[in-house]
């Protein structure tokens, strides 16, 4: 795999008022999210299992139905840690065919002992070199955090990483976040998920410097996994990301 900068037209790259990333899994979802007010998508099947990879078809007609950038999940089954390599070929076979789509990138992510997977991320991605890549939750189970961003910035399709600043209330998680910010940028964002709401947003928002967020139950009806995404939800959520809440 290539190391070095990921270069790009800035496609899908927050603006200065932040950006609202929301997992959707259907075209209804998709259409409710970017009237809301998202600016990025995240497409997978099973959120109840924190997202699998979808399918073909569902990602193009997604890709037909909005105009914003979409990123799609490349994950076979769970845990984080061990995979298969039949699993490894198949994800790596899918991502060149959604490649086909123009999607704006892919959302993975392996271990291995705890640490990053550099081979298994790179047979992943290996037939999609000009992509861009968020490390999903992964990251959160990695066994030390300072190593996993040192490794991901080896990995020169890697932007983004999901990260949650762990466990327990908002000052404790919102320091950690601000820690992985300084480490880990320029070379990668870090985009705060898990249980991130509109309170949240705004805590995060005011007392560190994370401007992007993602969102799944947050921006569904009734916060529940089993209801499609509410583009008012979507809107007060994106209200808050601009400051404007």
């Amino acid at each position: 795999m290539e190391v070095g900068e990921v270069t790009g037209d800035g496609k899908g790259m927050a603006s200065a008022d932040g950006l609202l990333e929301v997992i959707v899994l259907s075209v209804d979802d998709a259409r409710a999210a970017e009237r809301g007010g998202a600016g990025r998508l995240e497409i997978v099947r099973d959120l109840d299992r924190e997202g699998l990879t979808p399918a073909f078809d569902l990602v193009a007609r997604i890709v037909a139905a909005v105009s914003i950038p979409v990123r799609v999940m490349l994950r076979a089954r769970e845990p984080f840690d061990g995979h298969a390599e039949g699993d490894l070929g198949a994800l790596a076979d899918a991502a060149v065919r959604f490649s086909t789509l123009g999607v704006d990138g892919f959302v993975t992510g392996f271990l291995k002992g705890g640490a990053v997977d550099l081979n298994a991320l790179g047979r992943v991605l290996a037939g999609v070199p000009g992509s861009r890549v968020t490390f999903h939750r992964a990251f959160e189970a990695a066994a030390d955090a300072g190593a996993a961003v040192e490794s991901l910035k080896l990995v020169s399709l890697v932007d983004r990483v999901l990260a949650t600043g762990g466990t327990g209330a908002w000052p404790g998680r919102a320091e950690r976040l601000e820690r992985l910010a300084r480490q880990a940028r320029p070379r990668i964002i870090p985009v705060a998920a898990a249980g991130v709401d509109e309170a949240g947003i705004k805590y995060l928002r005011d007392r560190t410097s994370l401007r992007e967020f993602h969102v799944g139950r947050a921006a569904r009806d009734e916060a529940r996994v089993d209801r499609p995404v509410s583009a008012a939800r979507v809107a007060a959520l994106a209200r808050a990301v601009a400051g404007l809440a």
